[in-house]
């Protein structure tokens, strides 16, 4: 349904003429969006979600807060967009506006001294590590890549990546929040509550960051965050990444007395769980991640050798692979991780080499003597440390989703669950591009470690319906799988994509002996009586009138 002259105007006065519009080619440029042809209620294969009524851009927390106000008065629902990567940015059903926040996109403060920024919701974590970087300091980038919002990461979505292990979680980083409430009420937590600065998250008493983020967030379900303080940490490198070569082995030349890339790999997967767990307890490590074998431990060789040399296209593909050299690389990466070595000092560094060396000797490890190529090793620590070549998820085929995942103690990784997973992926061999284990995620799932994670990347052909039916089919039998076992769901990605679009009283229905579900439910009802935010509600759903 289109909206009202008078609705129309009331939401233009806030915003102005040029940051509103109902014209439909832009509506239709926020509902094009990954996986709307996985999803159920998108019965003709198409790639469009719902399409907005409008969409607005507000410049201020001000402009938000009278959004909100005009939403309640007029009984409209509103989706709030970011940088908007994913199925959970498009509008979750018709008759909603959606207020794209890219017009808030300022580092308000960079605190050198207490080492925290304070950021608008459309600041990139490019943009913050770049500014971060010039006063000795960084901060987490998620596993979605760097363009992505570092405030709809620590507060709204999931958020985790490969620097968590040094980094923390980005909802362990959150200091103070200014939010939007879904009444129109501007609330300030932590120490910015009390007038006193941005830099403490919370006081006595309750806290609301368990509301406003939780396990995965809301998704702009319980209102608009409109500024945070994150945490930052420390970067002994130099003020700007220094940046060279050309499309697509980019590389960056750090000093090599404190920065260093190693490929730690095992001869079978109990020694690589084992190194895991003496990697905690030694605390080293920057970063730590098994992110090549996003394209399948099969072809991860022949890929790193395409990416890191600019003459390789990657209909070289095909060629490499029968070389000799490169099916000996791919048998010696076939259990590895990578782990970035970020010295404070040269002789830091000088350190964390040495203890990886010795829990190498203790495990049967070996670091592959391919990461020694100078090459190798700009590419690796530019892609790791900015994870600024996340489109390459999409390079095999056009569309991936996840399947048989877990979020598990490093013990998982001897228990067969590898292997159950190449099985799973085997079976639907032909209908997806099955290239082995694919098993791409965090040696450190939390700071400190404490947990890895994995996401059993499936490639699948988006233009192609079996091809894109045979994903959603592996990744609910991965489900059903774990469910056995008595674990929770693996599928993550294609789960919150049908729970954003899902039937939201169906869903409310299945859902409602669910204590968790309940509460979420009540502080659902108290925060917006109105049902004007529509949120991404992952554990639960949003029940809110439509």
């Amino acid at each position: 349904m289109a909206l009202s002259s008078e609705v129309y105007e009331a939401l233009e006065n806030i915003v102005g003429p040029d940051n509103i519009t109902e014209e439909p080619a832009t509506l239709d440029s926020y509902a094009y969006q990954w996986m709307a042809e996985l999803v159920t209620n998108v019965t003709d294969g198409g790639k469009f979600f719902d399409r907005a009524e409008a969409v607005l851009m507000p410049g201020s927390a001000e402009d938000v807060q009278a959004i909100v106000k005009a939403c309640n008065q007029h009984k409209l629902r509103f989706h709030v967009f970011s940088t908007g990567w994913g199925p959970w940015a498009a509008s979750p059903a018709e008759g909603q506006i959606l207020l794209d926040l890219r017009r808030m996109d300022k580092i308000i403060e960079i605190d050198e001294q207490n080492m925290f920024a304070v950021v608008e919701p459309y600041v990139v974590a490019a943009q913050l590590q770049a500014e971060a970087m010039k006063v000795g300091l960084n901060n987490h980038i998620s596993g979605a890549g760097a363009g992505t919002s570092v405030l709809a990461n620590a507060c709204c979505f999931q958020g985790g990546g490969p620097d968590v292990i040094y980094f923390a979680s980005p909802q362990d980083s959150i200091l103070s929040i200014e939010w939007v409430t879904p009444e129109g009420d501007i609330l300030q937590t932590g120490s910015l509550g009390s007038g006193l600065g941005w830099f403490c998250a919370e006081g006595p008493g309750p806290s609301t960051q368990g509301i406003i983020r939780g396990s995965l967030g809301g998704a702009g379900g319980w209102g608009v965050v409109t500024k945070i303080a994150i945490r930052l940490v420390h970067w002994p490198g130099p003020a700007t990444l220094p940046i060279e070569g050309t499309v697509p082995s980019y590389q960056a030349a750090l000093p090599e007395d404190q920065f260093k890339a190693a490929f730690p790999a095992f001869s079978d997967w109990q020694d690589f769980s084992d190194a895991i767990y003496r990697i905690y307890d030694s605390e080293i490590g920057y970063i730590a991640h098994r992110q090549f074998v996003m394209w399948g431990d099969e072809l991860q060789a022949a890929f790193l050798n395409i990416v890191t040399d600019p003459t390789r296209q990657l209909c070289d593909l095909e060629e490499l692979l029968e070389k000799p050299e490169i099916q000996k690389l791919t048998e010696e990466m076939q259990r590895n991780f990578q782990l970035i070595m970020v010295g404070m000092t040269p002789r830091d560094l000088e350190y964390q080499k040495k203890v990886l060396d010795q829990i190498l000797k203790e495990t049967g490890g070996w670091n592959i003597s391919f990461v020694e190529k100078p090459d190798v090793q700009r590419y690796v620590l530019l892609f790791m440390l900015r994870l600024c070549f996340k489109n390459l998820n999409f390079t095999a085929t056009g569309g991936f989703i996840d399947t048989y995942n877990s979020v598990a103690t490093p013990d998982v990784w001897a228990s067969g669950e590898i292997q159950a997973g190449k099985k799973l992926l085997k079976k639907y061999a032909g209908r997806i591009a099955d290239a082995g284990d694919q098993a791409m995620g965090p040696i450190g799932g939390q700071g400190g470690g404490g947990v890895t994670g994995w996401e059993d990347f499936v490639f699948y052909d988006p233009f192609d319906p079996d091809s894109s039916k045979a994903a959603a089919e592996v990744s609910d039998e991965g489900d059903k799988l774990k469910a056995v076992q008595g674990r929770p769901p693996g599928g993550m990605l294609l789960g919150l994509a049908r729970a954003t679009h899902a039937d939201q009283e169906a869903r409310a229905q299945k859902l409602s002996k669910s204590p968790e579900y309940n509460w979420q439910r009540k502080i659902k009802e108290t925060l917006d009586p109105n049902g004007v935010g529509s949120g991404n509600y992952f554990w639960g759903a949003d029940t809110s009138k439509k």
